[in-house]
């Protein structure tokens, strides 16, 4: 009454569909990988051979926006032992550490 005859419902579904979604499905596999999987395990990798070459006397940033000097590495626990200044230590995990600042760092702050 109100709607009139849909013409297009005639014509009925084109042949062929399944073939092009495959094609769908890999474009948007192959986007998935370069702009999301590849520079995370870039970034991944890069943290692990960070937190591998942490040695005492490197100045660190932390997550939590401290820096300071390691004093002790603890390599079967994965734990460090950070100086903030000359009476305040602090011991933390290796994995919340963000950079391996350059030495004199903490001294022009």
């Amino acid at each position: 009454m109100f709607i009139s005859q849909a013409h297009a419902a005639a014509e009925g579904a084109q042949p062929g569909g399944g073939f092009e979604m495959l094609i769908m499905l890999g474009m948007f596999a192959v986007i998935f990988y370069f702009m999301i999987y590849r520079p995370q395990a870039k970034r991944a990798k890069e943290h692990k051979s960070l937190m591998a070459s942490m040695a005492k006397g490197d100045e660190v940033l932390t997550n939590g926006g401290l820096v300071g000097k390691i004093t002790k590495v603890s390599e079967e626990n994965d734990y460090i032992s950070i100086e903030l200044n000359t009476n305040n230590e602090v011991v933390i995990k290796k994995d919340f550490v963000t950079a391996v600042l350059p030495k004199g760092t903490m001294k022009s702050l």
